[in-house]
């Protein structure tokens, strides 16, 4: 019987990230078809490791990339059209436990143009400085302690 290495992913509007890791991985086998269709298969002190999954939409195999490291192998999946998915999996529900997202390489869709332009973090073009750096410093926030801070009741007084 297989397990499951951990997968983690991420996306852009163009691509995706897929990142096994599998730290010391022996005999790996990938194959990536233009339906979306995900195949992974390696071994580990002699344990044999599996991936079989569905891609939520089709994606692009001539230009897609994968490079295999001695603790991770990444996937850099380029999807067929430019667009926002989801989720990773074709199918609905929840995502089986292997699953994780890449929260090192996740962007926001309403962040993504942010990166391509020009740096003007320490310029104001604005009267709303203050605003603008509360805003900045709230997206530069780990994702789960924003959430957290929306959860944290407000009746906690400071003794």
């Amino acid at each position: 019987m297989s397990r499951h290495p951990t997968l983690k992913w991420a996306q852009r509007s163009d691509k995706i990230y897929l990142t096994v890791e599998l730290p010391d991985a022996k005999d790996v086998k990938l194959k990536l078809e233009p339906e979306g269709k995900f195949i992974f298969s390696a071994t580990k002190d002699g344990v044999p490791y599996e991936v079989d999954i569905e891609l939520f939409d089709k994606i692009d195999t001539e230009e897609s990339k994968v490079s295999i490291g001695v603790r991770h192998i990444v996937y850099v999946i380029k999807k067929t059209e430019k667009k926002w998915w989801g989720r990773l999996l074709k199918q609905e529900g929840k995502p089986p436990v292997f699953l994780k997202v890449d929260w090192d390489k996740w962007v926001d869709e309403e962040d993504e143009n942010e990166k391509a332009g020009m740096d003007f973090d320490d310029m104001d073009f604005s009267k709303g400085k203050k605003e603008q750096k509360r805003r900045r410093s709230r997206r530069k926030e780990n994702p789960l302690r924003r959430l957290l801070m929306r959860l944290r009741p407000d009746c906690i007084c400071k003794r």
